[in-house]
């Protein structure tokens, strides 16, 4: 399989902290790497992995290029977005990078956290195993919550001892319908993780979406290469529609499969969701860095 890394998110929800020119991803929240780094980690003991394709902003270019080699996990090559244009158009870039298109890609947003790295190996290794069917997979996180914050992917038929046919990629519903769906059983997370053979999505874009597909073959057929970056045209990419891999395929195709996950795994999206995922004392305090505390009680306290 190979990694994709999708580091185009700028993690508003955390300003001042995060923000456009150093968003959530580059930053070390929860450890003494960067989400980006964790995310590359945690892929260690998974068998057969090529080196990554990352997909960032071209602002961000050497940062994510610095930081994989910190970790000594160098990307095969750095797809730079002249512009944000959602999820599809940035794996289909990917899928064009790969040298052949039954190349199994992992999808993986740069900014999420997963603490029982045992069941997301897991549930990768059977996400494999659909790809190779030429199923597309996503994942679909065991809720903990009626969360209101994430889009929810209903799961059909079961379809192996490990996956479930998708019945329905859902938006993010009040509180009432979150209860639920979370108590139906039948209802996951959108992880926004997903797996499948390049060659298999990028024929899915071209049934569901082929003006993208067509804007993203001439971007990357005129995007210059050099040693460690693959910059795509700004004048051609400006033209290629925007949209979301679930909008622009998963909704569509009849091979979507959901695998549940159940790892403790988490988006980061807001100060709570950081308080969540971050070591706390006896009094409920997440710290980080030079800070003085006088009668504080679960409260997210980070000084640089």
């Amino acid at each position: 399989m190979i990694p994709v890394i999708l580091s185009g998110g700028s993690g508003t929800r955390l300003w001042p902290l995060s923000r456009g020119q150093y968003p959530k991803q580059f930053l070390p929240l929860v450890s003494e790497h960067t989400l980006l780094q964790e995310t590359v980690l945690r892929l260690q003991g998974i068998d057969s992995l090529k080196a990554p394709i990352g997909v960032c902003n071209e602002n961000h270019r050497f940062m994510m290029a610095e930081q994989l080699r910190e970790v000594n996990v160098p990307a095969s090559s750095i797809i730079l977005e002249p512009m944000g244009k959602n999820t599809a158009p940035a794996v289909a870039l990917a899928a064009l990078a790969t040298e052949s298109k039954d190349e199994v890609l992992l999808i993986l947003p740069a900014d999420h956290t997963i603490t029982d790295i045992s069941a997301f190996h897991k549930a990768v290794k059977h996400a494999e195993t659909m790809a190779e069917q030429d199923y597309l997979v996503t994942f679909g996180i065991v809720p903990t919550a009626a969360e209101t914050g994430y889009g929810y992917i209903k799961s059909g038929h079961k379809n192996t001892d490990f996956a479930f046919d998708v019945a329905a990629f859902v938006e993010k519903p009040d509180t009432e319908t979150a209860k639920r769906y979370v108590a139906s059983g039948e209802y996951f997370w959108n992880s926004g993780m997903f797996a499948f053979k390049a060659g298999r999505y990028l024929d899915e874009l071209q049934k569901y979406h082929p003006e993208m597909l067509e804007a993203c073959i001439q971007s990357f057929a005129s995007a210059k290469v050099d040693t460690d970056f693959v910059r795509i045209d700004e004048g051609v990419f400006s033209q290629c529609p925007a949209d979301s891999i679930d909008y622009a395929v998963m909704e569509k195709t009849d091979k979507a499969v959901v695998i549940p996950l159940d790892a403790s795994w988490n988006d980061v999206g807001s100060w709570s969701a950081l308080w969540d995922v971050t070591d706390k004392d006896g009094s409920g305090n997440a710290v980080n860095g030079d800070v003085v505390m006088v009668n504080t009680e679960n409260s997210f306290l980070h000084s640089s």
